[in-house]
């Protein structure tokens, strides 16, 4: 027990220390993480013992670059590429006046969560569609007389449809290269398990919704600009590879920038450049997590925790329940859904293989959980964001948020019912 305890003790070195420091300066955001996970390791590999130095850094240095790692890598920086490219472009601002164009007078609100799924699903991140849409919402509420955080909250729900389900999500990306699954195939089983929260969410913001009314004055709609991301939702939910997915978005986004005269050239590839150097921070925490885990892994910590965690599970339904619980514990932790994902993917996947789990439905639970967590957490970076560009307190925008409400009963209905049957 000890030597398991001792095993696991970088990644509760990593939690407690993160957590503490965040907590004694009161701000979640305001101790850098890298720093944290390099610290983390540092002790990882000074107590692991029965290893001379160079060899304890060899295995952090297999870990930090194992070829699912590599692949994770290269999606991120292609990803940062596309993100930005699109949103220098003018693409962000084209898909936000197409949502708002086609919506009906009393229809505000299920029209702002479609616009804000379809945006989210589309930019693969929570944050780029609080930052394009809430300031929307926020003005929407203002001329319409409506509820501020209501509204605020709308667009937070349907940010986190995409960061599930997205094919360019951080956390997708992640849940399915730690689970060694298809993009697609937990595409269609993650599609499945929240389908119901979507339904409900829809037609309880419909009968809310009704008597609002519509905003006067909607910019015009250049079609042209929303050509990137269709392309990359259809070619990625018809299964193209990833990387061939982003590559496609990126080149679209530059061909109609320069048509348009949204930007030039030099422009184009600047811009490329500033997205690819945004994921820096991203892909240090991804190296360092995977080179920390894999120190753990060598001494025992992951069989430990598994064997601990499983200790009282006898089937199916509760190996998935542990998953779900831990990726949800570690996410309170450290208020980052990709960060938590990593930590626990690896053992996620131990657990799995051990009770027979289907790994498309276990990266589902991973990402719907972690989701469901981030977008419940006031201390989280688009919670902060969301309530800072609509000048209201966090604490506000909380009693709103339906959606992540809906996303964690999907994800435990999944778990208790054995839904979908065919990958339970």
């Amino acid at each position: 027990m000890t030597k398991g305890l001792l095993a696991l003790s970088p990644l509760m070195v990593f939690i407690g220390l993160y957590l503490g420091l965040s907590i004694v300066a009161g701000d979640f955001y305001k101790v850098p993480m890298t720093v944290v996970f390099l610290i983390a390791s540092v002790y990882a590999i000074a107590i692991s013992g029965g290893f001379p130095l160079n060899k304890r850094i060899d295995i952090y240095s297999r870990g930090a670059s194992s070829d699912n790692l590599m692949l994770m890598l290269w999606i991120y920086v292609l990803a940062g590429a596309f993100a930005a490219s699109a949103k220098e472009m003018g693409a962000i601002d084209a898909a936000v006046n197409l949502a708002l164009n086609i919506l009906p007078a009393n229809m505000i609100l299920p029209g702002l969560f479609i616009a804000a799924c379809f945006i989210s699903i589309s930019i693969g991140t929570s944050v780029g569609t609080v930052v394009a849409l809430v300031p929307v919402a926020a003005g929407m509420a203002h001329e319409t007389g409506g509820n501020v955080a209501l509204l605020t909250a709308v667009i937070v729900g349907g940010a986190y449809f995409g960061d599930n389900l997205s094919f360019i999500s951080d956390t997708t990306v992640v849940a399915t290269q730690t689970q060694g699954c298809k993009m697609s195939d937990k595409f269609r089983v993650n599609s499945i398990i929240v389908a119901p929260a979507v339904v409900i969410i829809l037609i309880v913001y419909t009968v809310m919704g009704q008597g609002m009314i519509a905003p006067n004055h909607i910019p015009k709609v250049e079609y042209l600009k929303v050509i990137p991301y269709l392309a990359v939702l259809v070619t990625a939910v018809a299964g193209m590879n990833v990387m061939a997915v982003l590559v496609l978005g990126t080149l679209l986004c530059g061909i109609i920038g320069m048509i348009t005269g949204g930007y030039g050239l030099f422009d184009w590839l600047g811009v490329m450049g500033k997205g690819v150097i945004s994921m820096g921070e991203l892909i240090i925490i991804a190296m360092m997590a995977g080179g920390m885990l894999e120190i753990i892994k060598e001494n025992g910590g992951i069989d430990y925790i598994i064997k601990k965690l499983t200790a009282h599970v006898h089937g199916k339904r509760g190996a998935e329940m542990s998953i779900g619980a831990l990726v949800s514990l570690v996410n309170v932790c450290t208020a980052n859904n990709t960060v938590a994902i990593l930590t626990v993917g690896n053992i996620a996947k131990r657990i799995g293989d051990k009770f027979g789990l289907d790994n498309r439905k276990t990266a589902s639970i991973l990402d719907t959980c972690s989701c469901a967590v981030q977008g419940l957490l006031p201390y989280g970076v688009q919670m902060l964001l969301a309530a800072g560009l609509a000048n209201i307190n966090p604490m506000q925008i909380l009693p709103y948020l339906y959606y992540p409400i809906a996303l964690g009963i999907s994800a435990i209905f999944a778990i208790l019912m054995r839904y979908p049957k065919k990958y339970s």
